[in-house]
């Protein structure tokens, strides 16, 4: 029998063969373990540096979300001049750098830097070649001192976190006296903005009658 347009095919009893594409995952709880294990034996092999690297704090995109702060891909150039830490330099102590990035504000710019600064305090760096150090290597005390550590290194993440903090103009609803109806406020404030115009053409036409 041909097949013409856009007919049905009848009797379409294909043989898919189905079992043989199916995929069970009961090795989520060995794998969970196996990530586990391979995370720990990571944090000791790149010990006493951090497993993971500095991220710059971002606005989240879109106005229903950019209340919140985030970890982004990488800092800019603007943020490293800023901070007075050369771009090649930062790629090597652990410090992310997006050159696509660009700061809009002031205050992204300003807390980006003071982040790259405490970063900076904070940073022991070794000396590539024991006993010759140079501008910015760690003394040897800081250099033991690090080296004595339990061999669990915390990520940057935990010892320069991102917080978001509540501002000024959000809150809880308990904050707000109960005696406010928001929906009435708001519906007057509606109602003005629509009758601004009406009401000042009968405001003039009053006044050009009574200076009749």
């Amino acid at each position: 029998m041909a097949i013409k347009h856009n007919n049905a095919i009848p009797h379409n009893h294909f043989r898919k063969d189905w079992q043989r594409y199916v995929r069970c995952h009961f090795n989520q709880p060995g794998k969970k373990k196996s990530r586990r294990s391979a995370r720990q034996a990571k944090a000791a092999k790149v010990a006493p540096r951090p497993v993971d690297k500095l991220r710059p704090v971002v606005r989240c995109p879109t106005i229903k979300y950019n209340r919140r702060v985030r970890p982004g891909r990488g800092f800019s150039h603007a943020e490293l001049k800023e901070a007075g830490i050369p771009r090649k330099f930062a790629a090597t102590i652990g410090i992310s750098v997006d050159p696509r990035r660009q700061n809009l504000s002031e205050e992204s710019l300003k807390a980006n830097v003071e982040r790259l600064q405490e970063y900076r305090k904070r940073l022991i760096l070794f000396p590539r070649r024991s006993g010759k150090t140079k501008k910015g290597d760690a003394s040897a005390e800081e250099v033991k001192t690090a080296k004595k550590g339990d061999g669990l290194i915390k990520s940057t993440s935990e010892i320069l976190p991102i917080v978001n903090k509540v501002s000024v103009g959000e809150g809880k609803l308990s904050d707000y006296p109960a005696t406010e109806n928001a929906y009435r406020t708001l519906r007057e404030a509606r109602s003005e903005a629509r009758l601004v115009g009406v009401r000042e053409k009968r405001a003039q036409a009053k006044a050009e009658e009574a200076k009749k």
